[in-house]
């Protein structure tokens, strides 16, 4: 039966829902493309696989009738017209790189999702009145050329074109010679001031909504990071003829520092995090004392005082353990990203399309980086999260159950609705989920 329906907001407050099948069968599609024996993906930034990415992508939105962009660091967009194709535009998406142990879902459900809401539309002859583009973000993992989120970082004008351009993995081939062998460094400008929102769909990559048995996260901003490489120094001696106080031991040194911040990160709860995720001993060897540490120093929170004083905290830290044991320190900040606020009517927008469709929700916040932290910065923006089992991402074994990755598409769905505008609208309510 078609029913004609004068407002896309009312559709989606209604009966209008993603096709969940369909949104699945093109996730299951796209992870073939660097495809592991564990189950999850190899699809690095730029490589020969991430281009076969790119141009599937490119070929679903060309098949649903949208225009493409591509900017000078390969960031795609997407464009669905929308009745007045002269408004700021509705933005919505994530990245389709992985890890080198990655899974299916994280970055990729973003893009796809925003893919399916094209797809819904046009199944149902919705038009909107605003713009709605689709991005694949560049190289948002950052583990073949650091810095991660760079695609939207350069987007936000938060990292510099010339500097991410030159950026080498280990090979030493850079960014921009990686582009040119893909074919993916396009000329096309993208102006973030023509951007009425922002929203990304993302597996929340952490276990709360799973212990909570929440279906939805509406994303109320993400967790500042101050990252630091630290280098202690002391002295390397044998194992057996030196006496425990005549030592200066930096493996001591970095274990009494690795306490410290894992404490401080628990004084600053509820949204405290600490973490030292690479330490390497030097000479390495059973019978010698470790004369240096080389090691990195993660820090997070909400609140930016609080973050400032976890830093400080930790250079204080760094300074009392290496006197006492007479060690040399050379703590470096590698990376510095204020905590984040997301836009209230954009995640008063989420909040209702969970609403809408009768979905268990929560506030919450992202403590991982994403594209739309960069993105946030120049236009409005919030993200929606669904869980994902164990919390479990950046692994192989990750894992989104269809129903809840339908669920995220349909709130998706209903905020870029609520964003864009009534245009006109003819849609079939007949057999929707």
């Amino acid at each position: 039966m078609t029913a004609t329906v004068t407002s896309p907001a009312a559709a989606a407050t209604a009966t209008l829902a993603c096709d969940g099948e369909r949104l699945w069968a093109s996730l299951m599609s796209l992870a073939e493309l660097g495809a592991t024996p564990k189950g999850g993906v190899n699809r690095q930034a730029l490589t020969e696989l991430d281009r076969q990415a790119r141009d599937l992508f490119i070929g679903w939105c060309q098949a649903e009738g949208m225009s493409v962009r591509i900017d000078a660091i390969g960031n795609i967009v997407a464009r669905r017209e929308g009745s007045e194709p002269d408004l700021p535009a509705v933005m919505t998406g994530s990245h389709i790189d992985t890890q080198p142990t990655g899974g299916k879902f994280d970055g990729c459900f973003g893009v796809l999702a925003g893919l399916e809401v094209v797809r819904t539309l046009n199944q149902h002859a919705i038009t909107t009145r605003a713009p709605i583009d689709v991005v694949a973000w560049t190289n948002e993992e950052g583990c073949r050329f650091p810095p991660c989120m760079m695609g939207s970082g350069v987007y936000a004008g938060q990292l510099g074109l010339d500097d991410m351009l030159s950026r080498q993995d280990d090979a030493g081939v850079s960014v921009g010679e990686a582009l040119d062998a893909i074919g993916y460094r396009g000329s096309d400008r993208l102006d973030p001031s023509s951007v009425k929102a922002y929203f990304e769909a993302h597996i929340e990559q952490g276990p709360l909504l799973e212990d909570t048995d929440t279906t939805l996260g509406v994303v109320i901003g993400a967790l500042g990071q101050k990252w630091f490489d630290l280098t202690l120094t002391g002295v390397e001696a044998h194992a057996g003829p030196t006496p425990m106080h005549l030592r200066k031991d930096a493996l001591v040194g970095a274990a009494e520092i690795t306490v410290a911040i894992n404490r401080m990160a628990r004084d600053a709860a509820p949204h405290g995090r600490g973490t030292v995720g690479v330490m390497q001993p030097h000479p390495g060897s059973r019978n010698v004392i470790p004369g240096q540490v080389k090691m990195t120093v993660d820090l997070r929170h909400l609140d930016p005082l609080t973050l400032e004083t976890m830093a400080s905290q930790l250079a204080e830290v760094v300074q009392e353990v290496s006197q006492r044991h007479g060690l040399a320190a050379e703590l470096t900040p590698t990376a510095d990203f204020p905590p984040e606020a997301f836009d209230d009517s954009c995640i008063e927008a989420v909040r209702a399309g969970a609403k809408a469709h009768g979905l268990s929700h929560m506030d919450i916040v992202s403590g991982a980086g994403h594209d739309a932290i960069f993105v946030g910065r120049v236009a409005p923006a919030a993200m929606i999260f669904v869980p994902c089992k164990d919390g479990i991402s950046h692994n192989e074994s990750e894992y989104a159950k269809p129903e809840e990755l339908k669920a995220g598409c349909d709130v998706l769905l209903h905020a870029m609705l609520e964003s864009a505008g009534d245009g006109s609208a003819a849609a079939d309510q007949g057999g929707q989920a």
